[in-house]
């Protein structure tokens, strides 16, 4: 199996070794395939992939960061199209941005990614719903 080199801080390494052995995993490397493997089918889910979808995402970061506040707004401006609506609020010592999106997979999956790849942001969750199981329910 090839060996790849990632860097990543010190306290995210911490935490996947505690990770790794609290639950039983033969040591970080295989933590991280399962955590890659998980990332990679996150959007290959048959039901997302034709039609329309709704969905939140939600962006977690540290007040006070000029840059990754920055970011996320370029973001917000360049998938406008997708973003029905986004607030930002405050909690404790943190940034919290809250977007609704509609739209198709493609820029829907490119726009989490990227809230993901902005360094400094500590957490982004989503979920997607397709808009025709929405529309079954009426």
């Amino acid at each position: 199996m090839p060996v790849v080199s990632v860097s990543m801080p010190a306290e995210l390494i911490d935490r996947i070794d505690s990770l790794a052995d609290e639950h039983g995993y033969t040591g970080r490397s295989e933590l991280v395939r399962e955590g890659a493997r998980t990332l990679l089918s996150e959007f290959d889910d048959a039901r997302l992939e034709d039609g329309a979808l709704t969905g939140t995402v939600s962006v977690f970061y540290d007040f006070g960061t000029p840059p990754v506040e920055r970011r996320v707004t370029e973001l917000r401006h360049e998938y406008e199209d997708v973003i029905v609506s986004n607030d930002h609020s405050h909690v404790d010592e943190y940034c919290l941005d809250l977007f609704v999106l509609e739209g198709e997979i493609e820029p829907l999956s490119a726009f989490v990614g990227n809230l993901r790849s902005v360094d400094g942001v500590e957490t982004v969750d989503y979920s997607l719903i397709p808009l025709e199981s929405i529309d079954g329910l009426e």
